[in-house]
């Protein structure tokens, strides 16, 4: 753990405030024309789920928190767990379905995931960049639909809709990027 300054806040870090873990969901750094700079931050429990919203002075100093990612496979979800299985180690590990909510959606059996650790606990899970999902439903393109990067939705096997060319077909496959929830590209199956 390490004490950092309101300048080295940034997304995605964890911090410890009064012995409870955050993740730093928004950061918005303010440098007025007058008066000392200031951050504000908005803070989800890392147990919970909560959100909470903070306003960090220039003089605040911030305890960040170091994490380990470790290599997991994603296994199955049963009662609101998802549980992960450690490569290295062969344990399995049940996160809250509040650890990977804004995840869930591009999880597939036997997808390999790192694990965010917090010693031996558990914080939630870092996807790969992209995933490669096969589309269970979407309307069929109609002969001469032919406007310019024009799209329709598309159902993918994890439950997630996303916008797709109008070629694209039930039961193909397709790249979605994890960070934005967009469709990137057909896959060659």
């Amino acid at each position: 753990m390490g004490v950092v300054g309101i300048n080295d806040i940034r997304t995605g870090m964890a911090i410890e405030k009064e012995d409870t873990l955050y993740w730093v969901v928004e950061a918005d750094h303010v440098k007025p024309g007058k008066g000392k700079a200031f951050c504000r931050v908005t803070l989800k429990n890392v147990d919970t789920g909560r959100t909470v919203k903070k306003t960090y002075k220039q003089s605040d100093k911030i305890n960040e928190v170091r994490l380990e990612l470790r290599k997991a496979q994603y296994l199955y979800e049963n009662n609101d767990l998802y549980y992960f299985m450690n490569t290295r180690t062969y344990e399995q590990v049940p996160l809250s379905e509040n650890m990977v909510e804004d995840i869930k959606d591009f999880l597939k059996e036997q997808m390999e995931v790192e694990l965010l650790m917090y010693g031996e606990k558990p914080l939630g899970v870092k996807l790969p960049t992209f995933v490669n999902l096969k589309i269970t439903d979407t309307k069929p393109a109609v002969k001469g639909d032919t406007v310019s990067n024009a799209t329709k939705e598309a159902k993918l096997e994890t439950g997630l809709k996303v916008k797709v060319p109008l070629f694209i077909e039930r039961g193909e496959v397709v790249k979605v990027d994890t960070r934005s929830g967009e469709y990137v590209e057909r896959v060659n199956t």
